[in-house]
């Protein structure tokens, strides 16, 4: 696949970089960090330049979010309780979790879109419950377009400032995708056994009060 996004690129230039990136979005697989760096280092012998990269990955980016985001707003949050109603017992869900954690994105969504932007797989994913939750669509699109802008640049640059030594930082970017996808995996872990020790805490104290 390494070669064939290389050749795409230098095929197609800045809208190659937009709709490999917009691609990425839709399916996480496809490596943003080999795009954005190699993206960097074509600047070094083509006459594109790192600002337009960066422009043309961030409207990539966004398009793909938005695609996301349409599909989110799909899955209602009926549709939603109505499957967890039905097998989330599998995983310890009730349909209440449903309500809490939209609850939850509507307080906290915009950071969680900022931040999330940063992290792999669930940089694109995130765009899912944002349209779920019926995020305001401006909201959504501001803080999509700032996260992936700063992400964009960054690795723009690196891959630029890297010129023939690009591979060697697209590995690095590697390790730093498996770190922060297993730091995600073990956060959630972490969070849903302490959801379900409270909501077991609150039920024991709810039939002792009886």
């Amino acid at each position: 696949m390494q070669k064939w996004i290389i050749n795409f690129m230098n095929q197609f230039g800045y809208f190659g970089v937009a709709l490999l990136i917009a691609i990425e979005n839709i399916f996480p697989p496809i490596p943003s960090e080999l795009i954005l760096i190699f993206g960097g280092f074509m600047t070094t012998y083509t006459s594109m330049n790192i600002w337009m990269v960066s422009l043309f990955a961030t409207f990539g980016s966004v398009a793909g979010a938005i695609i996301l985001y349409a599909i989110g707003q799909l899955l209602s949050i009926e549709k939603m309780e109505y499957i967890i109603g039905k097998w989330g017992y599998i995983f310890g869900l009730k349909k209440e979790d449903v309500k809490r954690a939209e609850n939850w994105f509507v307080r906290r969504g915009a950071s969680a879109i900022f931040f999330c932007r940063f992290i792999p797989i669930v940089r694109s994913l995130i765009s899912v419950p944002a349209g779920m939750s019926r995020m305001h669509k401006g909201t959504f699109l501001l803080y999509t377009a700032i996260g992936t802008a700063i992400w964009n640049v960054v690795l723009v640059c690196l891959g630029a400032f890297a010129g023939a030594e690009w591979e060697r930082i697209n590995k690095y970017m590697n390790v730093y995708s498996y770190i922060a996808f297993a730091a995600m995996v073990i956060i959630g872990i972490i969070f849903t056994v302490w959801l379900l020790k409270k909501r077991n805490f609150n039920s024991k104290s709810n039939n002792q009060g009886k």
